[in-house]
């Protein structure tokens, strides 16, 4: 079963072109610090502006960076249910173990639509196949009782659940096949979630975090919940640093205050506000990071 902490990569840029050099070193340090997964081509990679060729140049990347050492699933998902399946067979033939399609955005279909769509894609692959709902990015909400529909397909094994609501998340593992994983799609609520029978998160903060945040689900998984509570409390600033403004931005700029990729977006995404840059580097100092500035 792919469960724990998995981290949501961000992709890094230089000179406008991926830069694999430092992909290469932010994936051997998620697998150092004991992560149990990674994500690619997410929303955190910026997915939204990669180009085919880059995508899945990307998820190829991690793949063999990877080494079969944790689990990768790929973020294929697209608003086209034509693009979706290529990405998703690309995938498959790069070796991910599974991949990751968010719910179709801007055409925002209907409950039967979405149900459709997954079943279109899972139908023509073999891949172990995660739903992706996120409401606050595709202004769509995918409701409990199409994500129990769709939990019927054997592929179809889990959700990354990002609408925050613990009772949307209490239904769906209610009405949903025996074994569908849930993952949380928000770092904040990922204890919560796990206290009502979801399985892990896909995680933002543990780009920067990885070890603290594998820790807290690995601790919950254990028995040990004050352990876990410990950290989640911890981890609470950094959360919210991480949501200063749009994902990715915080979290990017971040990582290169820590020295570990440039600070470069691709438009229409530019570099953060100086107030709010300046809190997130509070932050990192009040974690504990040794950052370059501050």
């Amino acid at each position: 079963m792919i469960k724990g902490a998995l981290t949501a990569l961000v992709t890094p840029f230089r000179d406008g072109s991926v830069d694999t050099d430092s992909l290469g070193a932010m994936i051997d340090f998620q697998i150092a610090e004991g992560i149990d997964g990674l994500v690619p081509c997410g929303s955190t990679g910026e997915s939204a502006t990669l180009s085919h060729e880059e995508h899945n140049r990307v998820i190829e990347l991690t793949i063999e960076k990877a080494g079969g050492r944790v689990p990768v699933v790929a973020g294929t998902g697209s608003n086209s249910t034509s693009e979706t399946l290529m990405l998703t067979k690309n995938a498959e033939r790069a070796g991910a173990n599974a991949a990751l399609l968010i719910t179709p955005y801007y055409n925002k279909p209907s409950q039967q639509g979405l149900y459709e769509h997954y079943k279109n894609i899972s139908e023509a692959v073999d891949l172990p196949l995660f739903l992706y709902n996120v409401p606050s990015r595709t202004g769509l909400n995918m409701l409990p009782e199409t994500v129990a529909r769709l939990s019927e397909f054997d592929n179809i094994i889990g959700i990354k659940e990002a609408t925050g609501d613990l009772a949307q998340v209490s239904d769906v593992i209610e009405y949903s096949a025996d074994g569908f994983i849930i993952l949380s799609g928000d770092d904040q609520v990922t204890l919560p979630m796990l206290s009502i029978g979801s399985h892990g998160v896909i995680s933002v903060t543990s780009n920067i975090a990885p070890k603290e945040m594998a820790l807290m689900v690995s601790r919950y998984f254990d028995g040990d919940m004050a352990g876990a509570q410990e950290l989640h409390y911890r981890l609470c600033t950094l959360h919210r640093a991480m949501f200063l403004e749009t994902n990715p931005l915080p979290v990017k700029t971040a990582l290169a205050v820590l020295g570990k990729c440039a600070e470069e977006f691709r438009l229409p995404l530019v570099t953060m506000e100086e107030v709010k840059r300046a809190g997130l580097v509070s932050a990192l100092n009040d974690f504990g990071f040794d950052t370059i500035e501050g």
